[in-house]
């Protein structure tokens, strides 16, 4: 009887080959292919990165020799191919800096909206917001370098948000608010780790004080 249910058994198995076989192997096919893609998608990850990388480098160096039109084209090349890539953002943040040391304001203000409007990195983000305000106040513009502004939605950035309001509001005129926009900077930054504290309350002494009263008086 042993015998037979040895025998029995071995025939359930031939027949749950016959009937299975094609799924099991199709399942250990597919496992085996996910495991292939996914290691085929870390490696094309890693190698768009390192592309990515390599093209800021070469935008960098061509900022370096003065190659302004090769610097851009570059750039251009970088987003196109790599647009998610924060390579791409930083490029863009250099051709800006570099803008504004030559004083070309609209390529500047162009370069820091690409970052403002496609950078997937919200760090970066903020950064090109405070230094797009910083080029809208050098154009005359300080009530667009406002509405970027938003203090309450600055997070970690909100000293440096407040400093510059501060500069725009200066430069509308508006000195009263003017000062409460620094003395916000500086309650922002109490353990004086993002502001240059100095500067900033250089800049809210140096306000008129007829100003400052008059504003205060109501």
């Amino acid at each position: 009887m042993e015998d037979l249910s040895d025998l029995e058994r071995e025939e359930q198995l031939r027949s749950f080959w016959r009937d299975n076989w094609l799924t099991l192997v199709g399942g250990v096919a597919i496992g085996l292919g996910a495991i292939a893609g996914w290691r085929y998608w870390q490696s094309h990850t890693r190698q768009q990165a390192e592309q990515a990388e390599a093209a800021y480098t070469g935008v960098i160096e061509a900022l370096a020799a003065n190659k302004r039109d090769d610097a851009a084209t570059r750039a251009v090349a970088l987003r196109e191919g790599n647009p998610s890539s924060p390579y791409a953002d930083q490029a863009d943040l250099a051709l800006a800096r570099a803008a504004v040391d030559r004083r070309e304001y609209d390529e500047a203000a162009k370069r820091l909206r690409a970052v403002i409007d496609g950078s997937r990195d919200a760090e970066l983000r903020q950064v090109a917001r405070i230094r797009l305000a910083r080029v809208l106040i050098e154009q005359s513009k300080p009530d667009e370098a406002l509405a970027l502004l938003d203090a309450s939605k600055a997070g970690a950035f909100a000293p440096h948000f407040h400093d510059i309001r501060g500069d725009a509001l200066v430069a509308k005129g508006d000195i009263a608010d003017a000062r409460r926009a620094y003395d916000a900077a500086l309650a922002a930054d109490p353990e004086q780790k993002s502001l240059d504290r100095e500067y900033v309350t250089l800049k809210r002494d140096s306000l008129p004080l007829a100003a400052a009263t008059a504003g205060a008086a109501p």
